[in-house]
């Protein structure tokens, strides 16, 4: 079963009570009801907020357990506990659907009191479409089951485009899109082929078999197989150079030095040429560095660091349990080994849950001596100087996020701020008049959150209006999805999550504007304007009929410019996005039966719309794509005109005279 399908079909089995009555929740008659089942458990608080996810293999045992008096908990577990108004579960049939489900709910709702991975990275892949006739050779963001040949992960993107340019000044790969040998000399050979970095198979000049040569020698050299190619162009840069000519010895001893980097920065670490990631960790009482080597095929190909957020007392062990189950959660590629500075919890579920994600068995060791020991020390050493390094850096940012948001809440002298949503107005002349709602929660943009408003009941300039109708939109369906969700997960709509700040893109008369709307619908939420100078630039905010000015060098009226800056942004590209659509029109478009692609296939075979208008049915059918009831739509559409009137023709000869 897939991770997404899984969560979709547990998530409508929730088993909660809403929002408006967790008041009446009580947490012992809840204890006695929950069942000796494997499952997740959700712990909410006072705002209804996600503090924490956890699993268990029994859940009235294990959520039982925060609870018991007799037990001293640490000091984690008692900061989160004094929080807790209600919490819910979810039974699954075993507790590898538990693990599963934990991971996938900890990466939607990042709670608080969960040890988080504060990086989100995806690793690129070279992909080799292998069962082309004529392979490519190309970036790929993630591996897919396909019949293409995947290499890496790559510690970046810029090692990959080296990569992969060096591949192709070797070994003269096509980089074109063409459907070979169907498209054979339809088009002129590209620049690559004229300066030696193509082979030419669009046009004929190499056979598939010769091409195929190369594309085994590509596969070697991913591999780390550079020994023969190094010996190749050494041999071919010497009879260059016998040969006289000067400037190709050049561009072979430039070809050898690429070689030799790439060689040099893939290490030999081991020869066993196993895959395998060495994770290695240095905290303090607050943060927390993880970080990974990966070794594949023996070599270590790059190196990455983590950050994490714990709280305090929690051990090490926990801490590496977390990071092991959100990053092969979230990486597409698990190698053969994991090896690990100290044992994890729960060690033989996640060894059989990531062996089930790899399909073939999945080692998690601890060495006490040996290579991989020294490994370890190695990563756990990089660990530490990357923690001593940022931390300064990790402060301010802090300072730029959640310090920022407490100084914005100490200003307007209001408590709990966390999520805040800006609203603006875009339009020329009130043409194509759209609306933005971006999302900030915790001081960073939430953008999956975003919202987008074409106007509807507004035509013209109108600022308020506009804004009046957006808001009333937002918030009127937000009311609707909760009364829709109630009883089940609030976090399924998207909507009905209402913020705790509205601030709006101007002074007075856009406060005015949310505060009745508000009225209107029966919300109390505090609304704010940003406030702009006569240049266009932040001044303050506008708060309860009063401006209040802040310092310009403060944390907090940075964190408003950017909020008020993105908000202008997402309005206006969404504006310009309709401009676009309503400047750019074909003919084509009104075809019925013909979408995107079908009009590429017809532009792309014909010259111009005349050469289309005048093609037979056949001509038109034989087009890729296209297909006898397509080919028809698109010959009846130009020659409705002609058909009507040989009708009125035909009419006409018919009618007796009067």
């Amino acid at each position: 079963m897939e991770q997404d399908d899984f969560l979709a079909r547990k998530e409508q089995i929730l088993n909660r009570n809403s929002a408006k009555n967790f008041k009446e929740f009580n947490i012992e008659n809840e204890l006695k009801k929950l069942p000796a089942k494997p499952g997740v458990y959700l712990m909410h608080d006072a705002s209804d907020e996600i503090i924490y996810v956890g699993k268990a293999i029994k859940l009235c045992n294990r959520v039982r357990q925060y609870f018991q008096r007799s037990k001293k908990p640490s000091a984690k577990i008692e900061q989160m506990v004094s929080h807790v108004s209600y919490f819910e579960y979810i039974v699954t049939d075993s507790e590898m659907e538990a693990l599963i489900l934990e991971c996938n709910l900890i990466k939607k709702h990042r709670p608080r009191y969960n040890t988080m991975l504060m990086d989100d990275k995806a690793y690129p892949y070279i992909r080799i479409t292998v069962d082309e006739d004529f392979p490519r050779v190309m970036l790929a963001h993630k591996q897919v089951r396909d019949k293409s040949r995947y290499f890496g992960p790559y510690p970046s993107g810029l090692a990959v485009k080296d990569t992969l340019e060096l591949v192709h000044k070797l070994f003269g790969i096509r980089t074109c899109n063409r459907v070979l040998p169907r498209d054979q000399g339809k088009e002129r050979p590209c620049l690559n082929y004229h300066i030696g970095q193509c082979m030419g198979p669009c046009q004929g000049y190499v056979t598939k078999e010769e091409y195929a040569k190369n594309i085994r020698k590509v596969m070697d050299f991913l591999n780390g197989n550079y020994k023969e190619i190094i010996t190749e162009l050494e041999s071919k840069m010497q009879q260059a150079s016998d040969e006289m000519n000067f400037e190709k010895a050049i561009e072979y001893r430039e070809l050898l030095g690429s070689v030799r980097a790439v060689a040099q920065k893939q290490k030999i670490t081991n020869t066993d040429g196993e895959d395998k990631d060495i994770i290695a960790l240095a905290r303090d009482e607050r943060d927390a560095v993880v970080q990974v080597f990966f070794i594949r095929s023996g070599k270590l190909i790059g190196r990455d660091h983590f950050y994490l957020r714990i709280a305090d007392g929690e051990e090490e062990q926990g801490i590496l349990t977390s990071f092991v189950k959100q990053f092969y959660a979230g990486t597409p590629y698990i190698p053969r080994e994991i090896v690990l500075q100290s044992e994890i919890e729960e060690e033989e579920v996640i060894s059989e849950w990531l062996a089930k994600r790899k399909g073939q068995k999945v080692y998690l060791r601890v060495p006490k001596k040996g290579t991989k020991e020294r490994l370890v020390e190695l990563a756990k050493k990089n660990a530490r100087m990357v923690l001593s390094q940022d931390k300064e850096r990790i402060k301010r940012e802090e300072g730029r996020t959640i310090g920022a948001l407490k100084e914005i809440a100490g200003l307007l002298e209001l408590d709990g701020i966390r999520r805040v949503e800006a609203y603006d107005i875009s339009n020329i002349n009130g043409f194509e008049t759209v609306g933005s709602m971006v999302v900030y929660e915790g001081g960073r943009p939430k953008r999956s959150d975003y919202r987008k408003f074409k106007l509807k009941s507004v035509s013209g300039p109108d600022d308020y209006a506009s804004m009046h109708e957006v808001l009333t939109r937002r918030f009127r369906h937000g009311l609707e999805e909760q009364k829709e969700l109630e009883g089940r997960a609030q976090e399924l709509g998207k909507f009905s999550r209402f913020p705790d700040l509205l601030m709006m893109d101007g002074g007075k008369g856009q406060v005015n504007i949310a505060l009745t709307v508000l009225e209107e619908l029966g919300l109390s939420i505090p609304v704010c304007g940003m406030v702009k100078d006569d240049h266009h630039r932040t001044r303050g905010l506008y708060f309860q009929n009063k401006e209040i000015p802040i310092a310009r060098d403060r944390e907090g009226f940075k964190l408003i410019t950017r909020i008020q800056d993105e908000a202008h942004r997402f309005a206006i590209e969404y504006h310009r996005s309709l401009r676009s659509k309503s400047q750019v029109h074909s003919i084509l478009d009104d075809i019925p039966g013909i979408g995107a692609t079908r009009r590429k296939a017809l532009m792309k075979y014909f010259d111009s719309i005349e050469e289309v208008r005048n093609a037979s049915e056949e001509t038109l059918a034989g087009i890729d794509s296209m297909d006898a009831r397509s080919a028809r739509s698109v010959y009846e559409f130009f020659h409705k005109e002609d058909q009507e009137e040989d009708l009125q023709n035909s009419s006409s000869k018919e009618a007796p005279d009067c």
